[in-house]
């Protein structure tokens, strides 16, 4: 066994599992990562990824993978980064148990993330969610488990994870009626539901199948959807409510579209961000400011109460009654 199988290995069952205790998608999102990484270069030297050694992976190697990335794979810059994280997750951890390559992995670990674009977030209108809401047949047993599944998304904000993994156990509608999930981090929090929302969930409730399924949104044979199913209901009921709501065609609707949806009902009943991070599960506050810089309406608010450029100053005086009556006139 050579020192990068080794310590691969110790990365994972002792670094990631034992001491960090990371979550599945975390080890599953590292798994991918180094299986496409040794893979690349094994190729490259013409040798097998058992054999590779830590000198073989150095900076110019690990800058070549996230080229191959983002120019053969189609990769965007966010997942670049991501796998770049995974890596240097990796090599720190190498760094304590390899100080003779110190030289080679200071390199790696000096690779930078790429500057990544901020585009403005998309969402749904009142309108387009009314629509949604409606596309779903209602006369089949899968209808109104996706409409179900889209009211409570618009409702409540939760991420495509954190609602695949609803139970039937996580809906609380007696009083102070409330969703339980654990979310990003695993921190738990609770999204309160509206009357419009509960009355949905007990129907759906009342065809929970009494085999023991617990799954809250399950498929057919009662496992839990995957997020390419929900994604392809999504897109199944957005090309219906384009018929009675054009402007869908415009827009590509996603779980996440939905969520930011979410959010963006709440800013413009103003909601105070922070409470929306709290809605959301966002670890800081800044991360909710996205919603602010998409909102065209609030910025148009602002403007209105600016005074214009190359009006008077002073303070306003009505015209008299009379001299305003006759210049109507």
């Amino acid at each position: 066994m050579t020192a990068i199988n080794a310590t691969l290995q110790s990365f994972f069952t002792d670094r990631l599992t034992r001491q960090k205790d990371a979550s599945t998608h975390t080890i599953a999102a590292y798994r991918d990562t180094l299986r496409l990484l040794l893979g690349f270069i094994a190729t490259t030297h013409e040798v097998t990824a058992s054999s590779l050694q830590w000198n073989q992976l150095d900076a110019p190697e690990i800058t070549a993978f996230l080229d191959h990335l983002q120019k053969d794979r189609g990769n965007g810059a966010r997942t670049r980064n991501a796998r770049l994280s995974a890596i240097h997750s990796l090599f720190r951890y190498a760094a304590l148990h390899h100080p003779e390559h110190a030289a080679s992995i200071a390199r790696v670990l000096a690779i930078p993330p790429q500057r990544v674009d901020r585009h403005l977030v998309d969402y749904l209108d009142d309108d387009e969610c009314e629509a949604l809401l409606a596309a779903p047949d209602r006369g089949t047993w899968t209808g109104r488990r996706d409409h179900t599944f889209l009211v409570v998304a618009l409702q409540t904000g939760l991420r495509v994870s954190e609602l695949i993994g609803l139970t039937v156990g996580d809906v609380h509608l007696g009083a102070g009626p409330h969703l339980s999930c654990r979310g990003k981090g695993r921190k738990d929090r609770i999204t309160p539901l509206t009357a419009q929302t509960v009355g949905t969930l007990r129907n759906w409730q009342k065809e929970q199948s009494p085999t023991g399924i617990t799954v809250l949104f399950p498929t057919r044979v009662g496992n839990r959807l995957s997020r390419d199913a929900i994604e392809h209901r999504i897109a199944i009921h957005t090309r219906t409510a384009t018929g009675t709501c054009p402007s869908l065609a415009d827009k590509h609707v996603s779980a996440h579209v939905l969520r930011h949806t979410t959010a963006m009902r709440l800013l413009h009943a103003g909601v105070d961000t922070s409470i929306i991070a709290l809605w959301l599960g966002h670890e800081k506050v800044d991360t909710t400011q996205i919603y602010i810089t998409a909102d065209l309406k609030l910025k148009e608010a602002a403007i209105e109460r600016t005074r214009p450029l190359n009006s008077a100053r002073g303070r306003y005086r009505p015209p008299d009654d009379i001299l305003a009556w006759l210049g109507a006139l």
